[in-house]
């Protein structure tokens, strides 16, 4: 899939970018990092658990990479998807910890993506990246958000966050990457910033055909 693909966005539009991605990422390490270690004592004393859960994710042009997050879920608990492939995220979900539900309010379990930043695989915004198991089902025209590096945040996440399914957010992902500018990443941190402090859509629990999946070792068990 990548060789069929081209970068979005104009060249001095891509370096200035990737420029104030680097300089950005290399000064919040600091305070980042003590915020992770902070994390790192409440998620070991709840459950002696990893501090940290790499995600699989699709990257730029569809590549898979591993995104870091602070782990907020229970160790071993169970991968559940809706219908769409979304992850589900209810709010009485039993698999999140005590540590993981204020980490989910604040969303200071994506912090650690700094460091997919630092090696390319990231911008501070853009598109969310989705699963590798629902690349298959883009349309031509959502394969437009493959065109740019995937966000810690982004237009959909400043606008709806986690409270929409994926056919929806790729729609708000597409409109992003047609109107790419340093003005609506600019905008964008702001929208993010009122959302995150007003709580407002961090979850998501509804599909669209009322079903579930829960992934397990590899292996799609439907729940009805």
């Amino acid at each position: 899939m990548s060789n069929e693909m081209k970068m979005s966005g104009s060249l001095p539009f891509r370096v200035i970018k990737r420029t104030f991605d680097l300089l950005f990422s290399l000064v919040l390490m600091i305070p980042i990092g003590i915020v992770i270690g902070i994390s790192a004592i409440f998620i070991k004393a709840e459950d002696g658990g990893p501090v940290f859960y790499m995600a699989e994710r699709t990257g730029r042009f569809g590549i898979p990479f591993k995104m870091y997050k602070l782990r907020s879920m229970k160790v071993n608990a169970p991968d559940i998807r809706l219908a769409d492939g979304s992850t589900y995220n209810g709010e009485d979900d039993p698999r999140v910890t005590r540590f993981g539900r204020f980490a989910r309010k604040t969303s200071i379990d994506e912090l650690p993506q700094v460091i997919n930043i630092l090696k390319g695989e990231m911008s501070f915004i853009g598109p969310r990246p989705d699963t590798p198991m629902y690349l298959d089902k883009y349309t031509d025209e959502e394969r437009m958000a493959l065109t740019v590096r995937p966000g810690i945040t982004g237009y959909n996440q400043a606008i709806k966050r986690n409270a929409v399914l994926t056919k929806e957010k790729l729609k708000n992902d597409v409109y992003y990457v047609k109107h790419l500018s340093l003005w609506f990443d600019i905008k964008i941190v702001f929208m993010t910033v009122i959302t995150v402090l007003s709580h407002r859509n961090i979850n998501r629990s509804t599909a669209a055909d009322g079903d579930t999946y829960i992934l397990e070792e590899e292996k799609t068990v439907r729940k009805k």
